[in-house]
Order: structure tokens, then C-alpha cells, then sequence
């Protein structure tokens, strides 16, 4: 029996691909128990590295940075999360963050189950929603566990101490824990434009590696294109140009005003980017 509308009866397209069972399915992936266990696993490689490091290696001038940046970071189990942000954020994040953005949709195409998806039915609307909305909470779960898992071993080996900056007076411990907070919002905002990126790429291609790839490349060309002062004002329009404004949160009062201007950035590209991607996808010729 069909209505006269063509559906049939007790079909609700808002029931179809419940968040539930796409979570499930995607955390049963090997690709998210790996990227998840390499949130944890890199702090504990950071704090191997300061534990077993040797400081008498004879390498100079070189050194001596590194042993600048060894002792900050050492300085507390804040400060110790902070510098787990910074080592992962220029490339290690930014492949997670591809990773489940970019690989639900281009996968189910290359494995032949998106058409059978599609013909369940679930609305192409809902179907991209619900990959988007998961892959969102995986990057947040991936954030917590890297900067949790951090905080954690950083405070149970270091202390509980301040948070020290190479540019400011030291800040509390608990003004320096709203800080990182802050560090990490930012982290997900810009991380966004990755996230953006990688959806338009994977609803694009049928190789999930071509758009988590995509990506990946294209964030290291504009981060590369960022460091040519010959481009002058133009670097502004690039979409890495404020990905390390939050370093301004170390400093004493906090300087936000690159953060808002990141912010902005991010949203105008995000925006550009998903838009694309659900104008792409709604038409796409689904045929693998």
C-alpha cells in the first residue's frame, strides 16, 4: 500500500540511518580504533621522550632550544598538554580530522553500499548529516582523549603547576586549565575548515584516499603558500593563515584579536566548503 505521495506507509525519513547506528558502524572501522589509539599513544611517546632523552648529546646551539622547549613543557602537567597540542596540531590532527571527514562517503561508494543506502531509503540529506554529525564526534572524542590523556600523565609526573609562556609572567593553574580549554575550542574550530574540506572531496571521488588525501595536501600547500611574506595581504585570505593564533592565549592578558579573525575565517570557509559539498552531493549521479 503507497500513499498518494509516492511513499509508502509508515515510511519516515527521519528514522532511517539512526546517529546510533552510524556511530557503531564507524567505531567497528579499523581506521577510528587506530586514530583513537594514537590519541592516546602520542602522549605517552612525548613523555617517553622526555624521560629517556639525553641531554649531553653535543649538538650545540640546537640543543639548547630544545632543552628551552623540553623545560617548559616539563613544567607542569598543563604546560605539558599545551606542548602535546603543539607537536600534534600542524599535521598529526589535521589527518585524523581528514580522515573521518573525508573517508564515510568515498568508502561506502568504493565498497559499492551507497547506492543500496540511498536505496533503503535514506534521504541523501539525512545520509550526509549523519556521516557529518559522526565524524564530529569523533573529532571531539579524539581531542579529549589526546589532551585528556596528556593533562593526566603530565599532572601525575610533573605536578600540578602553573602554566608557564616564554612571554608572559607564569598563570595559575586553573586560569592556565581555562586556557587550554580555549586552545583546544579554537583547535576544533579551525579544524573545521579540514573537516569542510575533506566532506566536498569525499562526496567528489569514489577513492577514500584521494579525499582524505586531498585534504591532508591541500592544507600543507596553503600552509606552505603562508610562509611567502612575497604574497603580502593575500596570506590573510589563506585558510591555515590563523591556525596558530592561539598561541596568543599564553601571553598575559590573552590576545584574542587573530582568534576572532581565525574564527571568522573558518566559518566563511566552512560554509563555502559544506555548501558545496550538499550542492555535489544532492546531485550526484550515485552509480557505485
Amino acid at each position: 500500500m503507497v500513499r498518494d505521495i509516492g511513499a509508502a506507509v509508515g515510511y519516515r525519513p527521519e528514522h532511517t540511518l539512526p546517529l546510533r547506528a552510524e556511530w557503531g558502524r564507524q567505531a567497528a572501522r579499523r581506521r577510528t580504533q587506530l586514530a583513537l589509539g594514537a590519541m592516546v599513544l602520542l602522549p605517552l611517546i612525548v613523555l617517553a621522550a622526555f624521560q629517556f632523552g639525553n641531554d649531553d648529546d653535543g649538538d650545540g646551539g640546537r640543543r639548547s632550544e630544545f632543552s628551552s622547549l623540553a623545560d617548559l613543557a616539563t613544567a607542569g602537567g598543563v604546560n605539558f598538554a599545551v606542548f602535546t597540542v603543539l607537536v600534534s596540531s600542524t599535521f598529526l590532527l589535521v589527518v585524523v580530522v581528514a580522515l573521518f571527514f573525508g573517508d564515510p562517503i568515498a568508502s561506502e561508494a568504493s565498497w559499492g553500499s551507497l547506492r543500496y543506502l540511498l536505496a533503503a531509503p535514506v534521504p541523501r540529506s539525512r545520509l550526509l548529516l549523519a556521516k557529518v554529525l559522526v565524524a564530529l564526534g569523533y573529532t571531539v572524542l579524539a581531542m579529549v582523549l589526546l589532551v585528556g590523556t596528556a593533562l593526566l600523565i603530565g599532572t601525575l609526573r610533573y605536578g600540578w603547576e602553573p602554566l608557564a609562556s616564554t612571554v608572559a609572567a607564569d598563570i595559575s593553574a586553573g586560569e592556565g586549565l581555562l586556557r587550554l580549554l580555549g586552545i583546544v575550542s579554537y583547535l576544533l574550530v579551525t579544524l573545521s575548515v579540514v573537516a569542510a574540506l575533506a566532506v566536498l572531496l569525499s562526496v567528489s571521488t569514489d577513492a577514500p584516499l584521494g579525499a582524505v588525501g586531498g585534504a591532508v595536501v591541500l592544507v600543507i600547500v596553503s600552509s606552505i603558500l603562508d610562509q611567502i611574506e612575497a604574497l603580502g595581504g593575500l596570506r590573510d585570505l589563506l585558510p591555515t593563515h590563523y591556525n596558530s593564533a592561539w598561541l596568543g592565549l599564553l601571553s598575559t592578558p590573552a590576545q584574542t584579536d587573530d582568534i576572532v579573525k581565525g574564527a571568522v575565517s573558518a566559518i566563511v570557509y566552512v560554509t563555502v566548503f559544506l555548501s558545496a559539498a550538499w550542492w555535489r552531493f544532492l546531485r550526484k549521479d550515485v552509480v557505485s
